[in-house]
């Protein structure tokens, strides 16, 4: 008998697999964290996107939606949640990557 290899999204019992979620800081949905932009603060308390997901730091999450990353910045919902506050210069890097994501509309 062939051994069944299990996919991606399902166990070798046939189980679906956990998927991560996390919580938009822009507007408090929560939604799968792999579709999210992490924000990090790093050890040396700068801001910034990362994109792998990976960097050391304390995190927080946004959706690539010009909503989010506005009520984000402009509330300082960003800050509160990575408990820094933004420099102009972290301020300004994150705005021009907000600015460079894919519009919602460009993806579908």
């Amino acid at each position: 008998m062939p051994m069944r290899t299990p996919s991606a999204t399902t166990r070798i019992h046939g189980t679906p697999r956990r998927v991560p979620e996390r919580t938009c800081v822009g507007c408090g949905t929560t939604g799968a964290k792999r579709s999210l932009v992490r924000i990090v603060r790093g050890p040396d308390g700068s801001v910034q996107a990362d994109e792998t997901g990976k960097k050391p730091g304390r995190g927080a999450y946004l959706h690539s939606d010009a909503y989010c990353w506005s009520q984000a910045l402009t509330k300082k919902r960003l800050e509160h949640s990575l408990k820094v506050s933004l420099s102009p210069s972290d301020l300004a890097a994150l705005e021009a990557f907000a600015e460079a994501l894919p519009s919602p509309e460009a993806v579908q």
